[in-house]
């Protein structure tokens, strides 16, 4: 009868040494590996990014009247002519800046028939709407005098005086803001408003005022 061998029994000892700690001291439990710590809130009160600040609207301002000369007989005026305001804007954007300006004019209380505009460049709507009917109509609508009248440069010579003369430097070739501005100055009774680059402006109507 064969034998079956035995299977070798493992004792204690063989099982290899045990991690006792010295000193007879227990072992300490392992602490757990913290984990990445979140992003602190955020504190209440804290401004946020600041917005741009919106661009200050510029409205019309009027020239400074003369101050009194002294006491004696009163010096005649250096210049004569109207009043002159200068919004500053770009050719893309001088006409509307002319048809805000209108509507401070017409809100302060200024009648539609004292009211010039001319522009440099493109016609204003209004104008190429009425010029469609002819220009007998059109300058009809001028002569009788009770509404806002819109010309360009080429007619604006034609244009009869007004207490108020908006000029709208819209574009049109170079020349077109120094030939306009002297017949607009000469239009105005009281106020010139224009609208457009103001160092352009002050280079003709420097030398004319």
């Amino acid at each position: 009868m064969p034998l079956i061998p035995e299977e070798p029994q493992i004792h204690e000892s063989a099982q290899g040494p045990r991690a006792t700690p010295s000193s007879g001291r227990t072992a300490p439990t392992p602490r757990p590996v913290p984990g990445p710590r979140p992003a602190a809130p955020s504190r209440p009160g804290r401004p946020g990014p600041l917005r741009p600040t919106p661009p200050v609207q510029r409205t019309p301002r009027d020239v400074a009247p003369a101050k009194p000369g002294p006491s004696g007989p009163a010096a005649p005026a250096a210049t004569a002519g109207p009043q002159v305001q200068l919004i500053p804007a770009s050719a893309e954007g001088a006409l509307d800046a002319a048809e805000e300006a209108v509507d401070l004019l017409l809100d302060s209380g200024r009648a539609p028939g004292d009211v010039l505009v001319i522009t440099t460049g493109a016609q204003h709507p209004w104008a190429e709407h009425e010029l469609s009917f002819g220009e007998a109509s059109y300058w009809a609508q001028h002569d009788a005098g009770d509404d806002v009248f819109y010309a360009d440069a080429a007619v604006a010579s034609r244009a009869g005086s007004r207490p108020v003369v908006v000029v709208a430097v819209n574009g049109g070739p170079d020349s077109a803001a120094g030939t306009v501005l002297p017949v607009a100055q000469s239009r105005a009774d009281a106020l010139l408003i224009v609208c457009g680059d103001p160092q352009q402006i002050n280079s003709v109507l420097g030398a004319g005022v």
